[in-house]
């Protein structure tokens, strides 16, 4: 797969990134080289693997012989240090952190 020069530009575009013209050209050669080692997955036989609907082994969700792994409930615990925290900050609106906004789109 041959990645163009508008191919990079508009990944950039949509990053909001400025790059120069020897950015455009490393990227343009990095995300060709990434695509192409990626076609060569195409070539593997996935004929016998079962597709899957997630990436935890079932033994996460307390089946078979791992049910031991280490997870634990969500549970909601108070933060006394808010106040402290808050504190430092130049625009605070308590619980909050007011920051100025970073996208004008």
């Amino acid at each position: 797969m041959k990645i163009t020069r508008e191919d990079v530009l508009r990944v950039a575009e949509l990053a909001h990134l400025e790059l120069t013209e020897a950015e455009i050209e490393m990227f343009s050669r990095q995300l060709d080289s990434i695509l192409s080692y990626v076609e060569k997955l195409n070539e593997l036989d996935t004929s016998n693997v079962e597709p899957m609907s997630q990436v935890a082994p079932p033994a996460i969700f307390g089946e078979g012989a791992a049910a031991g792994t280490p997870l634990r409930e969500d549970e909601l615990k108070p933060c006394a240090i808010i106040d402290e925290v808050l504190a430092g900050a130049p625009d605070a609106s308590p619980p909050y952190f007011r920051v100025p906004r970073v996208i004008e789109r």
